[in-house]
């Protein structure tokens, strides 16, 4: 057995390479995260393209996502074991590759495998950009190059989805995919020059059993949540997913409390750091990510504005959210990072509950902005707080797993949030919409009770029926947004009541 030190690299003392580390990582990940939802505003023109079915549409959506959540855990860690730096620069060559590959596919099944593709690359990229800032940059430092990449992580979506619908107005979906490759050409070039290598001790074993469990986990639970709200949550597969799901992560927590050198060491979440961070990112990702797919639509049907005005009316959310992120740890330093994570929770509350009073079929953009602005302003305070937590928690040679650990948290989080408010969404609008058919036709209360934009499409000419429609939608959509505030409300009583975690080199306590 060889006896070789870890290689971990050492902390890079020149600030122009710290810097330049800086950019090509949060380049790296822009390319991902842009990549999840570029693809939801070209939805109507791939199902004519192709004439793919919505189910078809979805699932090219979906598989990159799934790719993506169900990976990040084993490539995480085999870029602790074999480099950080090889694994990175093979992971934006398939990414790359990957996306040239669905600008071009001719069907749709093609364009599914370029996704899922592309997903698998994402998932060498994404936990070991975090990765490679916790390893190479000193303690200082550290929490504000973390606070950029969870601006990165939290925004980059929304300003992917505006960037894409730019594109999609002004030329074809297809050149969608220009833009990632772009950003993988730029991060190629950056990280060969500016990124050291580092990895962890040679000779610990991988935990293959482990990365399988945690696939099996992640790819049941997170396709229940994905489908379920689409084809019922009774619906065989849904249900065959969720216990396949739940299976495996039983077994996965039974294996590594057993393996002598396992995937993620699950006792290290007695730890109150890591718990705590974990919890909020879960909960802060899965509402914002609830919100901004309900917000979306809201702009469309009740405010009746185009998809790229609806884009550009989410932008504050995301620049603040931005912003915020990399104010967080200068913050952190004057008053506690535990103190930093509560403001932020409340601030998305407060901003939760602002959308719930003041929303209204009448009430205009202005009555939602003032809801987004704190909401933006409280996740990008609360995010890096919260991804700190979980990265001090492991050492720095097994940093790739704490990223990974840190990306499959926002992944589960964003899933259970787009299901969760999208169904009560849903159930609120089906519940407010039945007294409001009275006296209506049959056939048009049909496609009303399905959703507001089937009433749109189904009596463009009916300003009552529409109305009644918009008036549904806004009660549903306060009872999604109470939901998404008792939740952040349920969290910021966790936050507050947990006892600060011990923290080694004087760090503050989370």
């Amino acid at each position: 057995m060889s006896t070789n030190p870890p290689q971990v690299a050492p902390v890079v003392s020149d600030a122009r390479q710290r810097r330049s580390i800086l950019v090509a990582v949060s380049v790296a990940l822009m390319a991902v995260i842009a990549s999840v939802t570029g693809l939801n505003v070209a939805q109507p023109y791939l199902a004519v393209e192709f004439g793919a079915s919505q189910s078809t549409v979805l699932w090219i959506i979906n598989g990159y996502i799934l790719a993506l959540a169900a990976l990040l855990l084993p490539l995480g860690a085999a870029g602790d074991r074999w480099g950080r730096k090889p694994v990175l620069l093979l992971g934006l060559s398939i990414f790359g590759l990957a996306n040239v590959g669905g600008g071009l596919a001719p069907t749709a099944e093609m364009l599914l495998a370029a996704r899922v593709l592309s997903g698998v690359g994402a998932a060498m990229i994404m936990p070991v950009t975090l990765a490679v800032i916790t390893s190479t940059f000193p303690e200082k430092e550290r929490g504000r190059a973390i606070g950029v990449w969870t601006g990165v992580a939290g925004g980059g979506g929304l300003v992917g989805m505006f960037l894409s619908a730019v594109l999609v107005d002004a030329a074809n979906w297809r050149y969608l995919f220009v833009l990632p490759v772009a950003l993988v050409l730029v991060a190629l070039v950056m990280v060969r020059r500016s990124v050291p290598d580092s990895r962890e001790t040679p000779h610990r074993p991988f935990d293959l059993v482990g990365s399988l469990a945690a696939l099996l986990a992640v790819v049941g639970l997170v396709y229940f949540l994905h489908e379920g709200p689409e084809n019922g949550w009774t619906a065989p597969a849904a249900v065959i997913s969720l216990f396949a799901g739940l299976a495996a992560a039983a077994g996965f927590v039974a294996w590594e409390l057993r393996h002598r050198a396992p995937l993620l060491d699950v006792r290290l979440f007695r730890e109150r750091g890591l718990a705590s961070g974990s919890v909020t990112l879960l909960t802060v990702f899965g509402v914002q990510a609830g919100v901004s797919v309900v917000l979306y639509p809201f702009f469309q049907t009740v405010f009746g504005w185009p998809g790229l005005l609806s884009t550009v009316a989410l932008l504050p959310m995301a620049g603040l959210m931005m912003v915020a992120s990399g104010l967080a740890p200068r913050l952190a330093e004057r008053i506690g990072a535990r103190a930093t994570m509560a403001t932020g929770i409340f601030l998305t509350g407060a901003g939760l509950v602002l959308l719930a009073l003041f929303v209204s079929a009448d009430g205009g953009y202005l009555a939602v902005l003032p809801g987004m602005i704190a909401m933006g302003t409280g996740m990008g305070l609360s995010m890096p707080p919260a991804t700190e937590a979980i990265t001090s928690a492991l050492p720095r040679e097994r940093q790739g797993v704490a990223s990974a650990l840190n990306d499959v948290t926002r992944e589960f989080g964003t899933a259970l949030g787009v299901a969760l408010l999208g169904a009560l969404l849903s159930a609120g609008y089906r519940s407010a919409i039945g007294p409001r058919l009275a006296g209506v036709p049959a056939h048009l209360a049909d496609a009303a009770r399905e959703g507001i934009a089937n009433a749109v499409q189904a009596a463009p000419g009916s300003s009552e029926l529409v109305r009644a429609a918009q008036e549904s939608f806004a009660d549903g959509w306060r009872t999604a947004m109470w939901a998404g505030a008792a939740l952040i409300a349920a969290l910021l009583g966790y936050v507050l009541a947990a006892r600060p975690a011990r923290r080694s080199g004087g760090r503050p306590p989370i």
